[in-house]
């Protein structure tokens, strides 16, 4: 496995491959990662009950449908990870952010410390 070798995603590594044991591997390990290190502080339950909530938010009110008419929007702020855009959009109706500064702040500023291919290890 691949993983920049900032402290910070060493901290939260154990938590992220639980997580995705949880869900079978189908959620990309950013956005665990996301909730886990910026929404939930760590705490394992509480990052899995978001994640659930986000996946049910994801399918209601075509909310996924709706990403991929702004989604110009995020990637000319190089927020090229839809999964964890998504996940920013379900942020911004929660917290104080817009969903474009949670995705900056996700990904463009402090960057994802996962690659595709991890998901399949």
């Amino acid at each position: 496995m691949i993983l920049l070798a900032w402290v910070r995603y060493d901290q939260y590594i154990q938590q992220t491959m639980q997580i995705s044991a949880m869900w079978n591997h189908k959620i990309d390990l950013n956005l665990i990662y996301v909730a886990l290190y910026y929404v939930c502080k760590g705490n394992i339950n509480e990052a899995f009950q978001l994640l659930f909530e986000f996946e049910q938010w994801k399918f209601r009110d075509n909310n996924e449908q709706d990403y991929k008419k702004r989604i110009n929007e995020f990637l000319e702020r190089r927020c090229c990870n839809h999964n964890v855009n998504l996940f920013c959009i379900f942020l911004s109706e929660s917290y104080k952010r817009t969903s474009i500064e949670h995705a900056t702040l996700n990904i463009a500023n402090d960057g994802s410390p996962f690659v595709e291919k991890d998901r399949k290890i």
